[in-house]
């Protein structure tokens, strides 16, 4: 198999339900218990409050672009993705940023902004290990 970017290694328990459902297309993220606040990166412990009652909820996948780069290389050669890249921070309506890739877009900053509305798909690299990347919110593009 001939990967354009290097398969991640899921193997901290925290983050196995992140994991698990992106591979059956749902993004997942924890959330606190306590202060009912969710949160990315996993972990065991709450970042907001400090408690360590996490549980997890699916996110809507709903978000805005909240900064973006526009890579015209590569310098890790594991990743054989073709350039430009659009790398992201996402805002989820729930709160949490995560960093990702733009996908299904010009990567243009002049197409960008930030504030767009954007939606979650999925890249699967294997059976296994599927990437949640966005799009510009109804783009209906999938990957």
């Amino acid at each position: 198999m001939d990967l354009v970017r290097p398969l991640p290694h899921p193997i901290t328990p925290e983050a196995r339900p992140y994991w698990e459902g992106a591979r059956d297309g749902k993004l997942m993220v924890p959330k606190c218990r306590a202060c009912g606040k969710p949160f990315m990166y996993p972990r065991v412990m709450c970042p907001h409050c400090g408690a360590r009652d996490v549980t997890w909820i699916q996110a809507s996948g709903r978000g805005k672009l909240f900064s973006f780069e526009i890579a015209h290389q590569i310098l890790n050669k594991a990743f054989k993705v073709k350039t430009p890249v659009v790398l992201a921070m996402v805002e989820l309506d729930e709160g949490p940023r995560l960093l990702t890739n733009l996908v299904n877009v010009t990567p243009d900053p002049t197409a960008l902004h930030c504030d767009m509305p954007v939606e979650v798909v999925f890249e699967k690299l294997t059976d296994e290990i599927s990437l949640p990347m966005f799009q510009p919110a109804g783009s209906g593009g999938a990957r």
